[in-house]
């Protein structure tokens, strides 16, 4: 076959066609995105609408960003990731102080806020504070806290006639555990084992046993049944007290 032909099969017996590179291909030379034409290229980032031949380009402001999750900017009637997640610092602020001040008259509404996050920081604390001992027992702590949280919330339900949920329930009984996390972290500098730490343990089982007591009897009504919800708690709080000295 000569040079410059191309031959198919389909159309055997059919004039070759003849073609030339030089003499068919035209090439548009144009001035666009030359600085020195006074051009400008568009950005790369640009979008082309559905039937549209003409580029279009995003002009409002900020589409958000990483740290938008963690709060309200870039977004509209956003709430922040932390009060999606139910972490409230100002609650846990609230509750904390009433722990720490327990002959403050407590309000009938501070168990309405089922919140879980403080206990939780609470035990986590408590472990890291014994393990700064020598003593891993993280295991024990949420087996016990486990294990008192379902025994004290059959009994509370068993004696009160509006009941309590088991959420509620366990935070009343985390947020009480804050005088004994106080009591861990003074043993990583001063030993508890001694007369003193066996006093201190008593003062501070007292403390956690008659602010957890004094919630549920407030919110539930049963100022007359304190001695018999007291004793079931100051056990539980007796458990991570044997942690901390022993």
């Amino acid at each position: 076959m000569a040079s410059g032909q191309v031959h198919s099969v389909l159309f055997e017996g059919s004039e070759a066609y003849e073609y030339s590179t030089a003499d068919n291909l035209h090439f548009y030379t144009t001035t666009y995105g030359d600085p020195a034409s006074g051009y400008a290229s568009p950005p790369s980032t640009g979008y082309y609408p559905p039937h549209s031949t003409q580029p279009y380009y995003h002009q409002g402001g900020s589409t958000g960003s990483f740290w938008s999750a963690f709060g309200t900017g870039g977004f509209a009637d956003e709430p922040p990731l932390l009060e999606e997640l139910g972490i409230n610092f100002g609650h846990i602020k609230t509750k904390s102080l009433a722990v720490l001040n327990p002959l403050r008259t407590v309000d009938k509404n501070i168990m309405d806020d089922t919140d879980l996050a403080g206990p939780l920081l609470f035990c986590l604390i408590f472990g890291v504070s014994l393990l700064l001992t020598g003593k891993v027992h993280f295991g024990y702590i949420y087996g016990v806290a486990a294990l008192g949280w379902l025994s004290i919330y059959v009994i509370l339900n068993l004696m009160s006639e509006s009941g309590v949920d088991g959420y509620r329930t366990a935070s009343v009984l985390g947020y009480c555990l804050l005088p004994l996390v106080l009591l861990s972290l003074i043993g990583v500098g001063v030993p508890l084992s001694g007369p003193i730490g066996l006093i201190a343990s008593g003062l501070v089982i007292g403390w956690c046993t008659y602010s957890s007591s004094t919630m549920f009897v407030t919110v539930l009504g049963m100022s007359e049944q304190r001695l018999l919800v007291g004793y079931p708690v100051g056990l539980l709080y007796v458990c991570f007290a044997l942690m901390t000295i022993f």
